[in-house]
C-alpha cells in the first residue's frame, strides 16, 4: 500500500499547480529591477521547489504571495492602504487562492478587492520581489511578488476590512509610517506605467 503524501509537501487543493507553474516561469524569466530583488528572486525560486505548496499559506516554512502598486489613470498618485494589523502604510496584496492561476492575476484580485475598482489593468511583468516576515501561521514568510496596476480614470476607492484607511499619494511624497520595502516600488512601478500607455477609450 502506498505511502500517504507528505502534508508539509502536498498542496491543499488542486488548483494550486497551475500557480506555481507560472511563479516559477514568471520569476525564471524575470529580470530583478534592484539588487534586493535579485536575492529575493533567488530566495522565492529555491522556495519553489518545495512544489505547489509553496503558494499556499500552509506552507508554514514560508510562502508566495502577491501585491500591486495601483496608480490612478494619470500616473501622478499612487493608492496605499493603511493596513489594520500592521498600522504602516503599505500596497495592495496579500495571499494567494487556490482559484488564481497566475501571480499577475492574484495581484489584480487582491488590487480589485482592498480598493473596491473595478476595470483595473495588470502589467503581468513583476516590479519586484521581496522577502519579509509575518505573523500569519504563528511566525512565516512572505515571498512577495509586486506588480504594477492601473485604475480607470475617475477611479474610486472603497475601504475594505483589509485597511483602517485608503489614500492617493504622490510617488514623491509616501506617507508615514511607510512600510518596508514599499518605496521602491516607484521606480520601476512608473516605468511599468509609461510602459503600459493611456487607459482604453471606453
Amino acid at each position: 500500500m502506498p505511502h500517504a503524501a507528505d502534508e508539509r509537501t502536498r498542496a491543499p487543493e488542486d488548483g494550486w499547480p497551475a500557480l506555481h507553474a507560472d511563479a516559477s516561469a514568471t520569476l525564471s524569466g524575470w529580470t530583478p529591477t534592484s539588487t534586493d530583488a535579485a536575492t529575493a528572486r533567488a530566495r522565492t525560486l529555491d522556495l519553489l521547489t518545495a512544489g505547489p505548496v509553496a503558494i499556499s499559506r500552509a506552507h508554514r516554512a514560508g510562502h508566495v504571495t502577491a501585491s500591486a502598486l495601483l496608480f490612478d489613470a494619470t500616473g501622478t498618485r499612487v493608492l496605499l492602504c493603511l493596513h489594520r494589523k500592521f498600522h504602516r502604510w503599505v500596497q495592495l496584496g496579500g495571499h494567494c487562492e487556490s482559484g488564481d492561476r497566475t501571480l499577475a492575476g492574484a495581484a489584480l484580485r487582491e488590487a480589485t478587492e482592498e480598493s473596491g475598482i473595478t476595470g483595473l489593468r495588470v502589467d503581468p511583468v513583476p516590479i519586484d520581489v521581496d522577502v519579509h516576515e509575518v505573523g500569519c501561521q504563528g511566525g512565516s514568510l512572505h515571498h512577495d511578488v509586486r506588480f504594477a496596476v492601473f485604475a480607470p480614470p475617475g477611479a474610486v476607492e472603497t475601504v475594505s476590512a483589509e485597511s483602517e484607511a485608503l489614500g492617493w499619494f504622490p510617488p514623491e511624497q509616501l506617507p508615514q509610517p511607510l512600510a518596508g520595502g514599499t518605496a521602491r516600488l516607484i521606480p520601476p512601478g512608473l516605468a511599468a506605467f509609461r510602459r503600459a500607455g493611456p487607459p482604453p477609450v471606453p
